[in-house]
């Protein structure tokens, strides 16, 4: 694992260590891998929802289309 060292301000640090304790993180580390563990994620969702906004239409999306979907994932779930 690498090391990247940051500054903050006082202010910041503070709600960082806050956020530390409330939160049941054991570092300050912790935190902000998981912070931006979620901006990546949230990242990489935009660029597959503009993807798929960009992209034709491969069946309309009726009753049939969500039906059907909702059949899926309840067969989905039961195994």
């Amino acid at each position: 694992m690498s090391t990247m060292n940051i500054s903050l301000p006082d202010s910041l640090k503070s709600f960082v260590d806050e956020q530390v304790t409330q939160r049941g993180y054991g570092t300050s580390s912790e935190y902000v891998r998981e912070l931006i563990r979620k901006d990546a994620n949230q990242q990489h969702l935009r660029g597959l929802l503009l993807e798929g906004a960009a992209s034709a239409p491969a069946a309309p999306a009726d009753a049939t289309y969500f039906n059907t979907l909702r059949e899926r994932v309840q067969r989905h779930t039961r195994k």
